[in-house]
């Protein structure tokens, strides 16, 4: 019977615990929010190894903008190799060297004051495949947190093939693909050096800046970049990413 008695006060205790309250409540499910988005995020790191991100934000935000736009996703094998080469000249010429963050060129880009980027080609696609457009510590708080791993996951040839299929090259025109389209009417696979280095040369300011219509400034950085990828590829800062 004492026994019987301490199991029904017991249980009589339990059934008059206090509720939790609403700030515990709102701790709850913060806390199961985050680990809902890790979980999306760990899984669409898997995922974006092999399948091709079929929406990302900034391309959404101008699909509503304009109405629609220009993307055609091709694998790495159905790009020149002078594109990837270009890229990489122009973006980052020691894409194969880092590990995500190019220490180098941050140290130069503080040094020289807030004009000078120091945006690596996987920061980039983090940037593109995940985050939002804009400059603000948020966006570059997770960019950081989510690039190294990004980079533990992925190939570097499967960080280029995603960048090259996201990048914006004009107004609505995003990835390599549609780009070679709407300025050459050729192919990814069929692009010249002059072409590939022009498609390049237009990546810091597409809306800014044209391919196939391009300016003293732009013919002569296009040159520039004709110039360091092919030194990339003599060098073996392409190896990477090249066959």
């Amino acid at each position: 019977m004492a026994r019987a008695g301490r199991r029904k006060k017991t249980a009589k205790g339990r059934r008059r615990a206090a509720p939790a309250g609403p700030w515990c409540r709102l701790r709850r499910w913060l806390w199961r929010g985050a680990l809902g988005v890790v979980a999306v995020l760990a899984l669409s790191l898997l995922a974006y190894r092999w399948v091709e991100p079929p929406v990302t934000i900034h391309t959404w935000q101008e699909a509503r903008r304009l109405g629609s736009v220009a993307r055609e996703p091709v694998p790495m094998a159905r790009i020149a190799p002078v594109m990837a080469r270009s890229a990489v000249a122009a973006e980052d010429a020691n894409f194969c060297l880092h590990w995500g963050f190019d220490m180098a060129a941050i140290r130069d880009a503080i040094a020289e004051g807030a004009g000078r980027g120091a945006s690596t080609i996987s920061q980039q696609v983090v940037k593109n495949v995940w985050l939002w457009h804009g400059r603000n510590w948020a966006r570059k708080a997770l960019e950081a947190a989510i690039t190294p791993l990004m980079e533990a996951v992925w190939p570097k040839r499967r960080v280029l093939e995603v960048y090259l299929n996201l990048a914006e090259f004009d107004e609505g025109v995003f990835g390599v693909e549609a780009a070679a389209r709407h300025y050459f009417g050729v192919a990814a696979a069929d692009l010249s050096a002059v072409q590939a280095a022009r498609l390049a040369a237009v990546l810091p300011d597409p809306g800014e800046r044209s391919a196939s219509r391009p300016t003293a400034a732009l013919r002569a950085r296009a040159a520039a970049i004709m110039d360091g990828a092919a030194t990339i590829a003599r060098d073996g800062r392409a190896a990477c990413f090249e066959d």
